[in-house]
């Protein structure tokens, strides 16, 4: 026990993990990487099974609510991570030992932002993933806080902070470890996104 906490404070004060060896939850033989919405031709489908035009109209849509309203609609613990720029406890989080297959959705918004499949064991306690479902619904941001340069990680369309990405992660998959507070995060079984996705692929036109 001495030894994880010494762990886990050296990784909180450096602000990121180097491991020797990290596994991926998945398997390493995999087919051909679906293509991200700003890869594909127009009407194409992308990563997260919506065709690429949607997948970026929806990154332009704006979610905003005022703190009050944010406090209504999450726990304290989200509210401090996803508003406030807060960091929940390693190891004691909803989703850091979570093998279950789906997507993970900002807790802000109907926003995809990670699958399942890109998720990995960092040893760190956080949700830890080699990138986002699609660029476009993730954002990037210097965080020079706490005397450290780090490279913080949010929700474009719903602003909700993240977490933050470090270039320590699974050389295989890219080197990047997306670093993730679960109480930023909802999840959504593979069953349940794949009817989000059929309910959602018609884009502006359904709405």
């Amino acid at each position: 026990m001495k030894i994880r906490l010494f762990a886990v404070s050296f990784a909180l004060a450096v602000g990121g993990w180097a491991e020797p060896e990290m596994k991926t939850k998945t398997s390493e033989v995999t087919a051909v990487a679906p293509k991200d919405a700003l890869e594909c031709k127009i009407g194409e489908k992308s990563a997260c099974g919506l065709p690429s035009n949607v997948v970026i109209d929806l990154g332009k849509t704006k979610v905003q609510r005022s703190d009050t309203e944010w406090k209504k609609m999450l726990t304290p613990m989200q509210f401090r991570v996803a508003r406030q720029q807060g960091t929940e406890p390693p190891f004691q989080n909803e989703y850091w030992d979570n093998h279950a297959d789906g997507v993970y959705f900002s807790v802000c918004s109907e926003t995809p932002l990670f699958d399942s499949r890109d998720k990995f064991e960092s040893g760190t306690g956080w949700p830890s993933f080699t990138k986002p479902i699609e660029k476009v619904f993730v954002g990037e941001t210097v965080d020079s806080s706490y005397g450290m340069r780090r490279v913080e990680v949010h929700s474009n369309v719903d602003g909700a902070h993240l977490g933050h990405v470090f270039e320590d992660g699974p050389r295989a998959q890219g080197g990047l470890r997306y670093c993730i507070n679960s109480a930023s995060l909802r999840f959504v079984p593979q069953a349940a996104y794949e009817a989000w996705v059929a309910k959602n692929e018609g884009g502006a036109e359904k709405k």
